[in-house]
């Protein structure tokens, strides 16, 4: 495994968390009312999903499914557990209502998803750091 695609797993990772960290602040605080509280919970995941998501996009390179609809599907699914879990525990702690942060969690499910799949086809279409594919379409540098 390359350095390269070490690069692009963090290139990732930071497109989809600043993603991410957007739709948890404005869920939050439509949900609390509060944009404070909204703002905590959306910068406490900065950290933990940075992580999280660092080390399923590592799982998912090894894993040998080809490019599907298929494919991005069972990733989409299999983050958005992971995430979900991770925002719920956050909303939780950081408000003291476990019922917050399952409202919160609840309703990132559909837009997460929605966000994830698309930034993942996007992804897919990006070469930065797959030197492979990048050679096979004879784009290597001389």
């Amino acid at each position: 495994m390359s350095g390269n695609s070490r690069k692009r797993h963090i290139a990732k990772s930071i497109t989809w968390r600043i993603v991410g960290t957007l739709d948890t602040f404005i869920l939050s605080w439509i949900i609390t009312g509060n944009p404070i509280t909204g703002m905590k919970i959306g910068l406490a995941e900065v950290v933990t999903k940075m992580l999280l998501y660092y080390f399923h996009e590592r799982l998912w390179f090894n894993i040998n499914l080809p490019n599907s609809n298929r494919r991005h599907v069972f990733k989409t699914f299999s983050w958005r557990a992971i995430g979900t879990l991770d925002t719920v525990v956050l909303a939780w702690i950081i408000t003291g209502n476990p019922m917050t942060g399952f409202k919160i969690g609840v309703v990132e499910i559909i837009t997460k998803i929605i966000f994830y799949y698309l930034h993942e086809k996007l992804w897919y279409k990006i070469d930065y750091g797959l030197e492979k594919r990048i050679k096979d379409k004879g784009w290597e540098k001389i």
